[in-house]
């Protein structure tokens, strides 16, 4: 594939992934809508908390892990043996996993989500073991996505998960006047089903789509490769969703609500943080691979350090805006139907947390990527256990009682904040990254301050008692006055990061 046709794979693929996300945040919307943040808000989140873990987590590890061995056997005979060897498997576990989940499900919510009692631990195991069965086919479904991956086949993956996210949205939509809450249950499993059919109908129109039993393999080397990549891939990509599943497990032992307020919180956080990091990162990894390829640790230095003040400039600003913005934001997109003025400083009291991290979080998946790409997956890994088995959860053990749900959610951010500080220098030490002018840093602080201050008076004394009045004539005076700033401070050729020669 040419370089022209490259980035107009990846900027149809960017596209269609920031629609599914797009989708995806609208279902919290809907939830929203429907519950507020109430008990059963909380039992449908937390209903889709394993299901999703293991879909991102378990999916992705096992999908690296194979793709990793299978594009380096040559012999199509054993590549062969080796897929449906790990087919065989994945199917037998799934089976047994899903079983599992759906016989002890209210043990199983109990165990992680251990505040819930009565009629709430009710709804939600309920709830849990109709969701439970989507596991199983967003496992698979991430595994196909990256067998056609694996064949530069991007665009129908990004179109199933775009289609598993619009399913589910269209789908609590029409069901839910017939349903009631149990709509979200049926809405994840038939979306999820959906999103694996559309797949498989690819996978055949490549050929891709003979699997058979296999249980006694040849290629057993194979298979313990593909764990020793699996294992590590397992931990250092479960971060974020490491996060998220210790938010719940805490917040489900606070009163009804905090489960739902923060994650409505994390995913809008979320949003911009993942349209904002595939914009940095559309550009950068194409340099990065050819980069790495030629141990050219100069040119991975600017590429590195370039891409992160370019994150910082589009983060920073973002982040401040919607920290001073907080409860008028949350107020204009959720404030309907049964999310109350109540849930909304619930939220909002999350967001603005959560937002103080949200650069933190977005430089650490960068910079792990860097790491990963130059075969050194020990550092992320080991951070990422850190900062979520020990930072956080000592902030949250040490604060919860007297705090709250606040405490969930400093727990988060400062982890992040420790992880990214040392990822940094791990990455000066470990990968021998030369950083640039300090001065240059020292005028993106200065920046940030004077942004901060900005926000802060614009908040302030641009009011007109109307959220969306004061957002949108806000929003543009901070937007014309960061980019003087920009100019001013003379970051805007920052913006420009190294082309390929």
């Amino acid at each position: 594939m040419n370089r022209k046709r490259l980035f107009q794979v990846i900027g149809v693929v960017t596209v269609i992934n920031i629609l599914a996300r797009f989708f995806g945040f609208i279902r919290e919307v809907i939830i929203g809508y429907h519950f507020g943040t109430s008990s059963l808000a909380d039992s449908v989140v937390l209903a889709y908390t394993i299901p999703n873990f293991l879909y991102l987590v378990l999916g992705g590890a096992i999908t690296t892990a194979y793709i990793s061995i299978y594009s380096k056997m040559v012999n199509d005979i054993e590549k062969q043996r080796f897929h449906n060897t790990v087919f065989t498997y994945m199917l037998v576990f799934l089976l047994l996993l899903t079983a599992g989940l759906m016989l002890f499900s209210k043990a199983i919510v109990a165990f992680f989500f251990s505040g819930l009692t009565g009629s709430q631990l009710l709804m939600t195991s309920q709830l849990f073991a109709i969701t439970a069965p989507s596991a199983l086919f967003l496992v698979f479904s991430m595994w196909f996505s990256g067998i056609l991956n694996a064949q530069n086949q991007f665009y129908s993956a990004a179109v199933a998960t775009l289609v598993n996210n619009g399913m589910f949205v269209l789908l609590v939509v029409l069901l839910y006047p017939f349903c009631g809450i149990y709509a979200y249950g049926w809405g994840a499993v038939a979306s999820a089903v959906m999103m694996i059919a559309i797949l498989f109908v690819h996978l055949r129109k490549n050929n891709l789509h003979r699997f058979r039993f296999q249980w006694v393999t040849t290629e057993s080397e194979y298979i313990v490769r593909m764990l020793k990549i699996a294992i590590p891939v397992l931990f250092g990509g479960a971060t974020l969703q490491l996060y998220i599943f210790i938010q719940r497990m805490f917040a489900s032992q606070l009163e009804a609500g905090y489960v739902a307020a923060l994650n409505y919180a994390s995913k809008f956080v979320q949003l911009p943080q993942t349209i904002l990091m595939t914009s940095v990162t559309t550009v950068i990894y194409p340099m990065l691979a050819k980069k790495t390829a030629e141990q050219d640790y100069a040119g991975i230095s600017s590429v590195f350090f370039r891409g992160l003040k370019s994150l910082f400039m589009m983060i920073i600003p973002v982040s401040i805006f919607v920290y001073f913005y907080a409860e008028e934001i949350v107020k204009l997109i959720f404030e309907y139907g049964s999310f109350t003025a109540q849930s909304t400083k619930m939220t909002a009291m999350m967001l603005k947390i959560f937002v103080i991290g949200m650069f933190a979080q977005a430089a650490n998946l960068f910079v792990t990527r860097f790491f990963y790409a130059m075969e050194k997956s020990f550092v992320p890994v080991a951070t990422g256990m850190i900062s979520v088995f020990g930072v956080n959860i000592l902030i949250i053990k040490l604060f919860i009682g007297k705090y709250g749900a606040d405490a969930v959610a400093w727990g988060t951010t400062i982890s992040a904040m420790v992880q990214f500080l040392t990822l940094i220098a791990a990455s000066v030490v470990q990968l021998r990254l030369q950083p640039e002018k300090e001065t240059q840093w020292l005028r993106l602080f200065l920046y940030a301050i004077c942004v901060t201050v900005a926000a802060s008076i614009i908040h302030k004394y641009v009011d007109f008692s109307n959220h969306i009045v004061n957002i949108a004539v806000g929003g543009v005076i901070f937007v014309l006055f960061s980019f003087l700033l920009l100019k001013s401070f003379r970051l805007i050729s920052l913006q420009r990061l190294p082309m390929m020669k």
